[in-house]
Order: C-alpha cells, then structure tokens, then sequence
C-alpha cells in the first residue's frame, strides 16, 4: 500500500486514493499490509508458486513493483502486468492460477474492476478466488495451503 496509509484505517485508505493523494503515485515508497509478507513467505514454503500482477503497463513501472518485493523480503516470484491492449483478466487467463487472491477494489470502482469478473466462465471454473477488501491484508487468510485452497471468499 502508499505508505501515508500506514496507520490509517482501511476506510481512510481508500479514501486517500480516490482523491490521489500525494503517496498514491510514489511506488517506490509503498510498505507491505500486516504480515503480508510472512503469510506469502509461509505459502511459498509450503510449494506455492507466487505470481504478482502489477498495476504497471510497462517494465519500467514495474521495476518499482520489484523493488519494493525485495526490499521486504517478499518471497520470489514473477512479476506480471499488462501490456499494450491487455486487461487484467487476460494475464488470469493465461496464467490461470489455482487460486486468486483479489483485492475487492472498492477504491476504483468495485467489482467491475477485478480481473476475475472478466474471465471466461470455461476459466472461471478451474480459478479458485479468494477476494479481500481493498487495504485489508491477507492476514486473515489460511496458513495452510490446504486450507486456503477451501476458504470460502465471504469468511
């Protein structure tokens, strides 16, 4: 997340970034949420391939994505983004993850912007999605993989 929403709530979070507030932008600077960190650190030991999609359309937006996952340790993993005509739903559907863990992306515009609406069905079917609310953290989520792959999204 923009690290003026450190110590905020979630709600003033999304606040900040619907007026684009000065941080918003500044993606070198951005901080992990909670323990996010150590929850994709513990996935990733127990197999999990980690993939990050970028908000980025370019490799060189991108390269702050990367920074910032190195710098807080984050565990490895390729880093996607969309390219010129691309949607998010067209990385997902060329990836097609086990598992897609969402963010609800309230602060622009909900449920129509999530990759996973856009998906074909025929994919929708073999996606798990795990959607989260927007600056609420994965903290909640499984530790075990075997859990998480049966979490029902409105837990």
């Amino acid at each position: 997340m923009h690290r003026n929403a450190e110590g905020k709530t979630r709600e003033e979070a999304v606040a900040q970034v619907k007026i684009n507030e000065s941080s918003v932008r500044d993606f070198h600077s951005y901080i992990p949420i909670g323990n996010a960190v150590s929850k994709l650190r513990t996935w990733s030991d127990q197999g999990a391939e980690i993939v990050y999609l970028s908000s980025h359309t370019s490799e060189t937006g991108v390269e702050a994505d990367k920074y910032v996952l190195e710098r807080f340790s984050f565990p490895r993993g390729e880093v996607l983004y969309r390219k010129a005509g691309e949607a998010y739903r067209d990385i997902a559907e060329r990836l097609v993850p086990d598992i897609l863990v969402e963010d609800d992306c309230e602060s622009i515009g909900g449920i129509d912007e999530m990759a996973y609406t856009h998906i074909k069905p025929e994919l929708k079917e073999k996606i798990r999605l795990i959607t989260v609310k927007e600056f609420g953290g994965i903290d909640h989520l499984p530790t075990a993989l075997a859990k998480l792959t049966a979490w029902k999204t409105t837990q």
